[in-house]
């Protein structure tokens, strides 16, 4: 190894330990229950039902945990969001992120192919 890829290395762990990237998963068992409050705009399955609502399975456990936590700290704003999020732990929110991020998603057709 080279002194530059441990630097990298070293600092890669770093922004990953402070931003709270290596904690341990929440509980897809819970997730499930808690999305029931998330299905009429993001669907069951994550896929959105509304024009508004953006698509979150497949989408990584720390990415839905950052928008989650922007969204309840009020740094990203949405009308829907500002009343859902507020009042999500952060067991909520960890469990909503192992749920949604642990489905699968399949791309079936390329258009154009």
């Amino acid at each position: 190894m080279t002194a530059r890829f441990v630097v990298y290395l070293s600092a890669s762990l770093s922004v990953l330990i402070a931003s709270g990237s290596l904690c341990v998963a929440g509980d897809l068992k819970a997730g499930r229950a808690k999305a029931l409050m998330c299905q009429a705009c993001h669907g069951l399955d994550g896929l959105s039902l509304v024009p508004d609502a953006p698509n979150i399975s497949g989408q990584t456990e720390p990415y839905i945990t950052a928008q989650l936590q922007a969204y309840k700290s009020g740094t990203r704003k949405s009308e829907a969001m500002s009343v859902i999020a507020p009042p999500l732990s952060d067991a909520d929110i960890a469990d909503l992120a192992a749920y949604y991020s642990a489905i699968e998603i399949k791309i079936v057709k390329i258009p154009g192919q």
